[in-house]
């Protein structure tokens, strides 16, 4: 299959000449749930940024569709297809769920109440409490509308920045079965995450990130029963 995304030899950072990303290497297909795992520091919220424009590579490429995408503004990589949720600030506290989508759609010229009515269905309980402040909101439910809103363009690849950061047991499981059915719905997904067995367990691929550069990269499954993969990241032992 062709590669939607495919990110190539990049170097990125937040400070000019210091790099985060050293020459990292990354792709996925259309429909891939595709999981960044690795320990703090790695750059894994750093490629994210990255990928969607908000920071600007100092070498490599990112092609999205065909198109090298590296200085592209994130404005402009919406409307390409992709969209991007952070770990936090993630929604507009003072606005309604309902508002919070309708702000999600800001680019289309038309309609946006059919997108609406997927989100939805895909998502009750913000159905059941539209009018409510999204300030209100637990984290879980935070979680569910920012990933709402992102879809509300009916993007082709979907960012995820660390979903269940902060989030209780039970609402990660819940918000991790939410992004398992947006992907079975055709969206491709990135997944940067520190629950990194969780993540691993749902993902066609992973990527292992140390020290800014792609050291591992496998299938979900290959990468829960390497001996190294489970030592340093998920907390188990091969005797």
């Amino acid at each position: 299959m062709t590669n939607l995304l495919e990110v190539q030899d990049v170097y990125a950072g937040y400070i000019k000449d210091l790099n985060i990303l050293q020459g990292i290497n990354f792709r996925i297909e259309s429909h891939e749930l595709v999981t960044v795992i690795g320990p703090n520091g790695a750059g894994k919220s750093t490629l994210a940024k990255t990928i969607f424009g908000l920071l600007t590579p100092n070498e490599g490429k990112i092609i999205f569709k065909g198109e090298n995408i590296a200085g592209l503004k994130p404005n402009e990589i919406v409307k390409l297809g992709m969209c991007y949720v952070p770990q936090i600030v993630n929604v507009f506290p003072s606005l309604t769920i309902e508002e919070n989508l309708e702000m999600g759609a800001y680019i289309l010229s038309g309609s946006s109440n059919r997108q609406k009515d997927l989100i939805y269905t895909m998502f009750p309980k913000l159905k059941e409490r539209a009018k409510q402040k999204a300030g209100t909101l637990s984290g879980g439910e935070r979680q569910m509308l920012a990933m709402g809103r992102a879809l509300m363009l009916d993007p082709d690849l979907l960012i995820l920045d660390e979903p269940s950061a902060a989030l209780s047991p039970i609402l990660v499981s819940s918000v991790f079965e939410q992004i398992k059915a947006i992907n079975e719905a055709g969206k491709a997904i990135i997944l940067v995450e520190q629950n990194a067995k969780k993540a691993l367990m749902m993902a066609h691929r992973g990527y292992v990130l140390e020290s800014g550069k792609d050291a591992i990269e496998g299938k979900g499954s290959d990468l829960l029963n390497n001996p190294q993969v489970g030592e340093l990241y998920l907390g188990t032992s091969h005797n």
